[in-house]
């Protein structure tokens, strides 16, 4: 979906820096509800200063859904692209969070699309991982494409417990 496009119920358009502040609270919202499901700890990101979240928004391509009317962001995604010359031909997407309050209603779709259509000019394959005990997460990638290729077991330790991530990809 082209930057600033309108779908029923909301609006996307890639963030800047002048976002940084809204992209912020989310972030820390998530890894602060669901530490399983992000690589980043809250603990970390939220002593980091509000310049760091905008140089993120800077560096790495990312798209930001409001619902219609009022609210606070609703939904987040990002894509990493590699500099390394043999790895160019690869994207990661990462840090997909749509609050609750604002689920079901095809945002998270709509927010991996417009990263998807701009990865398209730009790298020949998305890669993501995604937390293995979270299958509605699981089923949205499938449908927008992504085939699993494998299990990192323990990927992540909260505590004592680990979790593992499905590595997915959908190649152009």
């Amino acid at each position: 979906m082209p930057a600033g496009a309108a779908k029923p119920g909301f609006t996307l358009r890639r963030l800047g820096a002048a976002d940084a502040a809204a992209f912020r609270d989310l972030r820390l919202l998530g890894l602060r509800r669901h530490p399983e499901a992000f690589g980043a700890a809250f603990e970390e990101e939220a002593g980091r200063p509000l310049a760091w979240f905008a140089g993120r928004l800077e560096v790495h391509a990312v798209w930001g859904g409001w619902q219609t009317g009022a609210g606070p962001l609703a939904g987040v995604v990002g894509l990493q692209l590699n500099g390394v010359a043999k790895a160019r031909h690869k994207g990661v997407l990462w840090g997909m969070l749509v609050r609750p309050e604002a689920r079901g209603g095809g945002l998270a779709t709509a927010l991996a699309g417009a990263l998807l259509e701009h990865a398209r000019s730009h790298v020949e394959e998305v890669r993501l991982s995604v937390g293995a005990s979270n299958p509605a997460a699981i089923r949205l990638y499938a449908r927008l494409g992504f085939s699993a290729y494998g299990v990192e077991p323990r990927a992540l330790k909260l505590g004592e417990a680990y979790c593992d991530e499905v590595l997915m990809a959908l190649r152009f």
